[in-house]
């Protein structure tokens, strides 16, 4: 009986969330974190064309050189990119791809309560949930690395609850295999391993150390060199890159820094990760951990320093963070579902028939919640940059060949505008390009120039270097550039 209820809720789920999500798929790359959705897909396509070594990713600002740009390991593009090699460059399987993600991630919330409490209820509860977190139901049909990675680092963590409760060495192994994964894919997700590192030292504690221990502590841990290794090489390579160094490199005001923690406490944490439909059954979920005495379950410690890791990572974060950056808190959410699935279960259980019922019609509202909150972020509208790139893509794309080196702008991400016109050469942004720059480009190799700014392409200079007007849609221009020898 509690397998087939728990399969009908996931089909509940898949069917509920795929109808929200259908008229999306077609849909290109709009809305919030379309940088970063531009700069993965543009990664997916550049390996499918260009070169399928996993440890080349490569980007299209990049001048005459190879654009390799290393930054979390690229397993999710290089999977995608695979699946390209067989069907062919189509965005929609991306999007599917990482649907598919999702709804994996939901599984593993559901593998995951359930180790942890042996609850049916708290499973299928945390699990609903969570699918209709309002972040994950936008971002789980982005190609954005993070997605993966929190299907990986998720079932590492369910892995090893099962394992705790059973004891099979193969479940510790996969369990490490698939951390080390995540925080592969991304960086933040090596604090999962705050998990079994709590866990394995309680035991010293209490036992002391034994070649079984040691045997256990190796299976955990041995796949983490391998996150080690690629971010040991490549992190110095990240020239400029804040994320390295957090608020020890901060020139954001702390006024600012006050705002950003208020936002997130009572806006994005209520509003986009748990949904407002969630909120009660969360702080339902400290409530009843105090009145039921869970802290005294001899795991509680490894669930608070899991936290706290979590906890310091973004406040070490919350410049970069800022009000915008919800992607970023990903780590959190088994810890907010785990609490939102026991809360949710013990309001059910009341007497009170009220409070019962209340908690039943939140549950059936989450996908309203959810629709309601983030419809506006597949807005074609509003993109999230000139909509003139947008509505013109074919057009501006077929303007000139393919292989023309070219130099594009302004785009502050130098990922979305070479995106949309499938091209590659220099990008520039904030009107940033003088005669002595772009005479260097020509002489490397530019053969045109994309332009959505006035400035631009009407100072004198600048001028003075463009041959003719190719194309014009919208506020984009498309010149060829003199004097170029390698202008097709």
């Amino acid at each position: 009986m509690k397998n087939r209820l728990a399969l009908f809720v996931f089909l509940l789920i898949v069917l509920v969330s795929l109808t929200m999500h259908y008229r999306h798929f077609p849909k290109e790359l709009i809305g919030m974190h379309v940088w970063r959705q531009t700069q993965t897909q543009s990664t997916i396509i550049n390996f499918y064309e260009e070169d399928m070594n996993i440890l080349n990713p490569a980007k299209n600002d990049r001048g005459v050189g190879d654009g390799v740009f290393r930054m979390e390991f690229p397993l999710m593009q290089w999977l995608v990119a695979g699946i390209y090699k067989l069907i062919g460059n189509h965005l929609i399987i991306a999007r599917i791809f990482m649907f598919i993600t999702g709804l994996l991630s939901v599984a593993g919330i559901y593998k995951l309560l359930q180790a942890i409490f042996r609850n049916e209820t708290i499973a299928l509860t945390g699990a609903w949930a969570f699918n209709f977190s309002p972040s994950f139901y936008y971002h789980t049909i982005n190609p954005m690395p993070d997605n993966f990675a929190l299907c990986c680092s998720i079932w590492g963590i369910a892995l090893f609850f099962l394992w705790y409760r059973n004891q099979k060495s193969s479940l510790l192994i996969l369990s490490g295999a698939l951390l080390s994964v995540g925080a592969l894919c991304k960086l933040p997700f090596i604090l999962y391993f705050l998990v079994p590192l709590t866990f394995f030292m309680l035991q010293i504690y209490k036992g002391g150390f034994s070649k079984e221990l040691a045997a256990n502590v190796l299976k955990s841990f041995i796949s983490i060199l391998f996150p080690l290794c690629w971010y040991i090489y490549v992190i110095p390579q990240w020239y400029g890159n804040g994320i390295v160094s957090g608020v020890l490199d901060n020139e954001v005001p702390f006024i600012t820094i006050l705002d950003y923690l208020q936002h997130n406490l009572v806006s994005n944490l209520p509003e986009l990760l748990l949904n407002y439909g969630s909120v009660m059954f969360f702080v339902s979920g400290f409530y009843f951990l105090f009145k039921n005495k869970s802290f005294r379950h001899p795991l509680f410690l490894v669930f608070l320093v899991w936290s706290l890791g979590i906890l310091a990572y973004f406040l070490f974060e919350i410049n970069m963070i800022a009000k915008v950056h919800d992607y970023y808190l990903f780590p959190f959410y088994p810890l907010l579902f785990i609490l939102v699935g026991y809360g949710a279960y013990n309001l059910l259980k009341l007497e009170n028939r009220f409070l019962k019922n209340l908690a039943i019609v939140l549950l059936m509202i989450l996908p309203l919640t959810a629709f309601l909150r983030m419809q506006t972020r597949w807005n074609p509208y509003s993109p999230g940059f000139n909509k003139d790139l947008l509505t013109y893509k074919n057009e501006l794309r077929d303007a000139v060949p393919k292989d023309a080196l070219c130099v594009a702008g302004n785009d502050e991400s130098h990922f979305i505008f070479f995106y949309y016109i499938d091209k590659k050469g220099w990008g520039i942004d904030h009107d940033k390009l003088n005669a002595k720059d772009l005479k260097m480009m020509i002489d490397k190799g530019a053969a045109y120039l994309y332009s959505d700014s006035r400035i631009i392409d009407t100072n004198p200079e600048i001028l003075a270097m463009l041959d003719e007007l190719v194309a014009e849609k919208g506020s984009v221009r498309v010149y060829r550039l003199k004097n170029s020898e390698n202008t097709p």
